[in-house]
């Protein structure tokens, strides 16, 4: 574990080297960072008060850009073969370059913290070239308490750095570049604000397990049944189900799980905003429109400024930014543990059913599996889906070996007798292009059954390839919806079909399967045919 010594500890470019930048804006408020945003030209303001940006050449994360400092901590710490290496003598050089760079601008800096469950509170500094950049961190971490300015990680984020390959040890002019020692992440060449929050919460996942706590990239909520965890990839509607308006929210992406219970390693939201609708996420789109929030790409009316949340013309990737407070039926931050952990998949193929109840092996091997499947770019021309496989539902986020995390989730799982589900949004009677996308009100009543309990006391069947334990029957629910086969016209279809994904199963676990129970790589699914 890193020890407040070893973060800081005197190097070549370590954290006191951060102190010779002295044209900084220190901590202002949002009416201020709107006037420097406005003023730089960095936005405008759309109708309702959100402030709208664009991120230029990068809409997402630049995951082939990213490195990890690679010295005597992370040399057995990290999973090496998910993440990409830099030498201390590439990372010091970049910090000096950065810092050199730094010096020439006017920059904006924002005392805040990680962790809503106070014994595990992370302060963290955060320095922004862009105005803008300084409010979305404001929105999505925790404010600070005045009196106590000591750091112990730090951020510095500079988009017209060009980083050099030969001279810095990357890939290209831009990079994300973390020394989990120092407790520092340089970030440049790009202006995608996402990249900020990730640098931090790599690094919480990095640090929090040597500490037993389980960091987790899910949404949670609490309300009727107790708290529950939702894990999921982008896209399988994370956000969208945790935001329900009868629980109240604890957070919508990254959490910690120790001795009390769960807690928000954040203090806001950042939600995938494309095709957002009123009706669908009321309180989102509400929160995505207040003054203070942040639109990304998202594109306006040039006459009335009103946002177009169906436009992709700058990208599927559109984003808002805004703090938790702007949910009204937000929590504090912090549950008592959960009682139900749910995984949510969008299987583009149409051959898992809706929900399942999973054992706790079942559970570890799909969070090692950390499955979904997604249509490339538009459904257009496309003939079959693609299946996506991130580990722990992170993978880019989560440095540590997967095995470790797994550890610490079955566990706890054990410990708190949590019941675990495999929710499907994705399709049913074919896969895309063939069958229908699962309806927005199926997926919520048999989720609200799920957490209420009542689910668990149906009847259940078992597929025979998948090992998944299916509700027979449920409230207003169709029996074919329930099971995936029944929904196929052509049975052979389905039957070919399912045998392909599971074969890319297996396929997958295959770099696991020497490093987990027994149980746990029983749960593989099987082919039945071929």
């Amino acid at each position: 574990m890193l020890s407040p010594n070893q973060v800081g500890e005197a190097r070549p470019g370590a954290p006191g080297a951060f102190e010779s930048l002295r044209r900084v804006m220190r901590n202002l408020e949002a009416p201020h960072i709107y006037e420097e945003a406005l003023r730089r030209g960095e936005g405008r303001v759309a109708r309702g008060g959100a402030l709208a940006v664009e991120t230029g050449a990068h809409t997402g994360r630049a995951a082939q850009d990213k490195f990890i400092v690679r010295d005597a901590v992370t040399e057995t710490t990290v999973w090496w073969p998910s993440c990409r290496s830099l030498s201390p003598e590439h990372f010091d050089r970049l910090m000096r370059d950065m810092l050199a760079h730094a010096r020439s601008l006017e920059l904006f800096a924002q005392d805040l913290s990680c962790c809503a469950h106070p014994p595990r509170r992370l302060p963290v500094r955060v320095y922004t070239e862009y105005a803008w950049h300084s409010l979305f961190i404001r929105n999505l971490l925790r404010r600070e308490e005045e009196g106590d300015r000591k750091r112990q990680f730090i951020v510095l984020d500079l988009p017209s750095f060009r980083a050099g390959p030969a001279r810095h040890g990357c890939r290209s002019e831009t990079v994300i570049a973390l020394d989990f020692r120092r407790g520092i992440a340089l970030i440049g060449g790009t202006r995608y604000a996402g990249e900020i929050k990730k640098a931090i919460f790599s690094y919480l996942s990095f640090l929090l397990p040597a500490q037993g706590v389980m960091p987790m990239h899910c949404s949670a909520n609490v309300g009727a049944g107790g708290s529950a965890l939702f894990f999921g990839l982008s896209g399988t509607g994370k956000t969208t189900l945790s935001a329900e308006p009868s629980r109240r929210l604890i957070g919508d992406d990254e959490h910690g799980w120790d001795e009390s219970g769960v807690f928000n390693l954040e203090g806001g939201c950042y939600a995938k905003a494309i095709r957002l609708s009123r009706d669908d996420e009321p309180q989102i789109f509400a929160a995505a429109q207040r003054f203070g929030a942040i639109m990304e790409n998202v594109a306006l009316d040039p006459a009335t400024r009103r946002p177009d949340f169906d436009d992709d013309s700058l990208t599927e990737n559109t984003r808002v930014a805004y703090p938790l407070g702007f949910i009204p039926n937000a929590a504090e931050g912090c549950a008592d543990h959960p009682k139900n952990i749910v995984m949510l998949t969008c299987d583009a193929f149409g051959v898992l059913p809706p929900i399942a109840k999973l054992s706790a092996a079942q559970a570890v091997y799909h969070f090692l599996s950390g499955y979904t499947a997604r249509v490339a770019g538009t459904e257009e021309g496309i003939k079959e889906p693609l299946a996506t496989f991130s580990t722990c539902f992170g993978a880019p986020f989560m440095p540590r070996r997967p095995w470790e995390y797994a550890a610490l989730l079955r566990e706890r799982i054990e410990r708190h007798g949590v019941g675990c589900w495999l929710l499907n949004t994705g399709w049913s009677g074919g896969a895309v292009g063939v069958g229908r996308h699962m309806p927005h009100d199926l997926t919520r009543r048999l989720l609200r059954a799920a957490l209420d309990g009542s689910l668990a006391e149906s009847a259940f069947r078992v597929d025979p390839r998948f090992g998944l334990a299916a509700p027979i029957s449920a409230p207003a629910v169709a029996p074919d919806m329930l099971d995936p086969a029944r929904a196929w016209a052509v049975k052979r279809e389905f039957v070919e079909t399912a045998d392909r994904l599971v074969e890319m199963f297996r396929q997958n676990f295959a770099a696991f399967a020497p490093f987990v129970e027994r149980d746990v790589a029983d749960a593989q699914p099987r082919r039945l045919s071929g």
